[in-house]
């Protein structure tokens, strides 16, 4: 799971051979977002997705991590360990009168084979391979991050989603992992091929006819490690997919190419000091979801590039942990693109996250993002929109 990095056990129940194991999360936070910019400044697609316009909004909604049920068991049978998850993922936002918001999802559904001896073969819908290192590490993972005002009615705002690092997401894959050799270990896989949307970053003109011909292929390695009172992790990743009939812009002439990424990441900890710094880069991955925005209106790729750094310090004998992170994420236009600019997406974010009990932390947030258009296309005071986001609320784990 997406917060298995912070949850407690679940309610465990034995159930004949099978190990019934409930959990979940339940979060709410009330949140106030100051926008400043202008409508025109860029397409929704941005990590910031903030829209435009100026004046403030408050929500009462779910952060960076939905409302969560999962059920999961596990089992042995003919020496092998077999296990499965399914979760329920209900939003908690409404905006309109009368109107139960109808934004759910299933996030999680697959089953596992396999023994301490020779790893384990996952079947199903589950987080995916690369960049999930980013988000299980990422400090907002608790909290809201950006997004809370544009996203309301949402199950989930954004973190550092678009600011920092790709969304992971979550796909249908057949993916192997191997043992634990004191430390190492690695996951390939073939995941479900996403869709490319093809945007003009300065005018939001989008093209959606381009598909993935193949499965996707994703992979990544880490290494964990503890010296005396140090600990920390280590990993890489990467993603590559065909992506076919790519639109040209002319009638009947489609081609073909490839979106890929890489990542590389480590976090590092000490004395109640955390500190965690990373890095992506890829042509023809998009921004803050995969595969949107990756290619122009003509078929061609265009490069990504982005990462943050993030420091902790938990309290001694408190467990209160107070964080700050930076973060930015950039789509570079081709060029032929002669009016389309390169669009930056950048962030920083505090916060105070701090344990009320073994299963609740109460979260208050502040985070400034901004996203911005280099584009002649543009008027020089119309490239910029900002989002200062002030988020407080509580979390509980089970």
């Amino acid at each position: 799971m997406a917060f298995a990095s912070t949850a407690n056990a679940g309610i465990t129940i034995p159930a004949g051979d099978w190990t019934v194991d409930i959990g979940g999360v339940v979060n709410a936070f009330y949140t106030s977002t100051k926008l400043s910019g202008a409508a025109t400044t860029t397409p929704g697609y941005g990590g910031a997705y903030m829209g435009g316009g100026s004046g403030s909004h408050s929500n009462i909604t779910t952060g960076l991590l939905p409302n969560y049920l999962a059920v999961s068991g596990k089992t042995r049978q003919n020496d092998l360990d077999i296990a499965f998850t399914i979760s329920l993922n209900p939003g908690g936002s409404t905006t309109y009168a009368g109107y139960q918001s109808s934004q759910q999802e299933n996030r999680q559904a697959f089953l596992t084979i396999g023994d301490a001896s020779w790893g384990s073969v996952k079947l199903g819908k589950d987080l995916g391979i690369y960049a999930s290192d980013a988000i299980l590490n990422d400090m907002t993972l608790l909290g809201v991050g950006s997004g809370a005002g544009k996203l309301a009615g949402n199950t989930t705002t954004l973190g550092r989603i678009g600011t920092g690092y790709m969304y992971a997401d979550w796909k249908e894959q057949i993916a192997y992992s191997s043992p634990n050799w004191n430390g190492f270990q690695f996951t390939a896989g073939v995941t479900q091929p996403f869709d490319a949307i093809a945007v003009n970053t300065s005018t939001s003109a989008t093209s959606s006819n381009q598909g993935g011909s193949e499965p996707a292929f994703e992979g990544k390695a880490s290494y964990s490690f503890t010296a005396d009172a140090v600990t920390g992790k280590v990993w890489a990743s990467g993603i590559t997919q065909k992506v076919s009939k790519l639109s040209t812009g002319v009638s009947g002439v489609t081609r073909n190419d490839r979106a890929e990424s890489f990542d590389i990441g480590a976090n590092v900890n000490a004395s109640g000091f955390g500190l965690t710094a990373y890095y992506y880069e890829g042509s023809g991955i998009g921004q803050t979801v995969q595969l949107n925005g990756g290619f122009d209106l003509t078929g061609h790729s265009r490069d990504s590039s982005g990462g943050y750094v993030q420091g902790t310090y938990t309290v001694p004998g408190v467990g209160t942990k107070l964080g700050v992170s930076w973060g930015r994420s950039i789509i570079s236009a081709n060029a032929s693109e002669l009016s389309t600019g390169t669009l930056t997406d950048e962030m920083w974010t505090v916060g105070v996250y701090h344990p009320l009990t073994k299963s609740v932390n109460l979260v208050a947030e502040y985070s400034d993002a901004t996203s911005e258009v280099s584009s002649s296309n543009v008027a020089a005071n119309n490239r910029q929109v900002e989002g200062k986001t002030v988020s407080l609320g509580a979390i509980l784990f089970f």
